[in-house]
């Protein structure tokens, strides 16, 4: 499992210890870079006007947080080129993809910032410039491997010119990756040559040196080297390697909710929920899909109560095909004392009488996880909006409870994840109360809950989501419920929205994550209210404008002629105005 995530400066415990394991292994890796260059990492997170570049530096890290990996990436917003100055592993780490999975993450971040191109220096492979002749073989590999992501030494210029001949026995190429875009032309190339000389290594070299690199680029557009490593392409740096697409939103799809499909009359949570959406989006061309990975049960148990999470998995795995539980005696009284038949034990754990347990829903509930947790890794990385298409939904589920068609609460697991790297709100737009995450986050000030709901006099789940439910203890203000009429409008739900995501300003987030329902729609059988497509995709526009690095999971929404519809409105509405500031 590669983890790869954004540090964004020292503040967090988390961050600091990444920021000192990449120090560390800077200096193992690296022996003769500055001291100086090292210790002032921290400064160039928070300091961009100092150092005239603005810093990004991505940690590929263990469970555990060990950092396995790094690359340290720079920006110069006045002339839109990135430069990537140090991609690398601890030196008893043997890749595993690491390092691709670092640069290609490199790529996406330049490309998001609207970067011409990403330059680096790498040392040359000639022997007639490199007279080193043990680097050799090592530099053969190294531009081989950039070769493979249509990166491409500069060619015609200057640039490999040693600044000190009687030292320099193996100077540097430039690098370039235009990122599937045009080559730059020659005025535009003198100026990032010039930036990095000056930016980088205006203590070493000479404004005449600087002056005589710059002058010999006379290519307009700039040349690249002829693929020596690889198979050729056609035309470098004209579309030579695929766009990672910054742009698009990244999708993670449940490919095994299928497995949990309760045939009961009535049961309006099916797999054909999924598959609706899904065509939509496709037809879309907004997304692209990510491979959804495994992860740790340990996730799960941080966020539900242990006992609750082994009955669960126990009961599922001893159910055979077809057969389903459902609660049906309740502990109103004596609840500390649990009954010891599991068909009665359900309703210890259950909130409702229509909640099935059966021999899939525990797989199928967990690989929901795994696509949210997914999701959250990738904004992690630096990604900026990422949507799990799940069921079973999840809002619903407590720490110690199941209920409202949900098992695990797969957006609070998330949420909690990336608490650990930053404060995180949860804004939910279902036309249920977010139950779950209230009783998950009640007592935290760190994550910050929100649910727009029908009011619960009349809407599932009855007993939760009053405006007077404001948190407790170090929590307090920091859960916030709007209950709602229960007749309403479009206009009037945007109104309310406004006002939560102007809360969620004021907090100040480092993350956004949506449990997202659709059951808002005119004509849902499990709501009351009057959403049309337009309205959703106004909804998308107003979270999107916010702008925060967004984690959507999939909650409820059952009227499967428009469920489809409705969702590719929104996130078009989301992705227009998101994408486009």
């Amino acid at each position: 499992m590669i983890i790869i995530r954004r540090i964004q400066d020292a503040t967090l415990p988390s961050d600091r210890s990444a920021i000192e394991q990449v120090q560390e292994i800077l200096r193992s890796r690296f022996p003769d870079v500055r001291e100086k260059y090292i210790e002032n990492i921290p400064e160039q997170l928070t300091d961009p006007l100092k150092y005239r570049f603005r810093t990004s530096l991505l940690v590929s890290e263990n469970r555990n947080g060990t950092v396995r990996g790094f690359s340290l990436m720079y920006h110069a917003p006045d002339l839109h080129f990135s430069y990537l100055d140090f991609i690398a592993t601890r030196k008893e780490v043997k890749s595993g993809g690491i390092g691709s999975s670092l640069y290609e993450s490199a790529r996406e971040e330049a490309l998001k910032l609207k970067s011409v191109g990403l330059f680096f220096e790498c040392l040359s492979d000639d022997p007639s410039v490199c007279r080193n002749a043990a680097l050799i073989e090592e530099n053969k590999a190294r531009l081989k491997f950039y070769e493979r992501f249509g990166a491409f030494p500069l060619i015609n210029t200057r640039y490999e010119t040693p600044v000190n001949p009687d030292k320099d026995a193996c100077p540097p190429y430039l690098v370039c990756d235009f990122l599937g875009q045009p080559p730059v032309g020659k005025k535009t190339a003198r100026k990032i040559v010039r930036a990095i000389l000056q930016r980088k290594y205006e203590d070493i070299v000479t404004a005449d040196y600087m002056d005589d690199v710059v002058r010999s680029i006379q290519d307009d557009p700039v040349k690249l080297r002829e693929p020596r490593y690889t198979k050729p392409r056609k035309s470098p740096g004209t579309g030579a390697a695929a766009q990672p697409g910054p742009d698009l939103i990244r999708l993670t799809i449940n490919d095994r909710h299928s497995i949990h499909h309760v045939r009961d009359r009535g049961y309006v949570e099916s797999p054909v929920r999924i598959s609706t959406i899904a065509a939509e989006l496709n037809a879309s061309g907004l997304f692209r899909e990510l491979s959804v990975r495994t992860f740790s049960e340990k996730h799960i148990q941080a966020v539900h109560d242990a006992k609750y999470i082994q009955y669960f998995k126990r009961v599922c795995a001893d159910l055979p095909a077809g057969k389903s539980i459902y609660p049906y005696v309740f502990p109103v009284r004596n609840s500390d004392r649990a009954p010891s038949d599991d068909s009665v034990l359900a309703g210890y754990y259950c909130i409702d009488t229509f909640t099935p347990l059966n021999s899939n829903a525990y797989l199928a509930a967990r690989r929901a996880v795994d696509c949210a947790m997914t999701g959250a890794e990738y904004l992690l990385g630096g990604g900026r909006a990422v949507y799990a298409l799940v069921r079973p939904p999840g809002h619903h589920a407590e720490r110690k409870v199941f209920g409202g068609f949900c098992y695990f609460n797969s957006a609070a697991i998330a949420a909690h994840y990336l608490s650990h790297y930053g404060r995180v709100a949860m804004l939910d737009v279902d036309y249920h109360h977010g139950n779950g995450q209230q009783d998950i986050f009640y007592h935290r000030k760190d994550v910050l809950t929100i649910s727009i709901h029908g009011h619960p006099s009349f809407a599932y789940p009855y007993f939760s989501g009053y405006s007077e439910e404001k948190g407790e203890g170090e929590g307090l203000g920091f859960n916030v419920n709007y209950p709602m009429k229960e007749q309403l409008t479009g206009e009037l739900y945007r109104t309310v929205l406004g006002r939560a995501m102007e809360r969620i300003r004021r907090f100040k987030p480092d993350f956004l994550v949506v449990p997202l329902g659709l059951d808002t729609s005119r004509g849902d059988p499990t709501g009351t209210w009057s959403l049309t497509a337009s309205d959703f995709s106004l909804n998308g526009q107003i979270i999107g404008k916010y702008r925060f690095p967004t984690l959507f999971v999939q909650e409820g929404g059952y009227k499967n002629r428009v469920l489809g519809v409705n969702a590719r409105k929104f996130f078009q509405g989301f992705h227009t105005v998101f994408f486009n500031q």
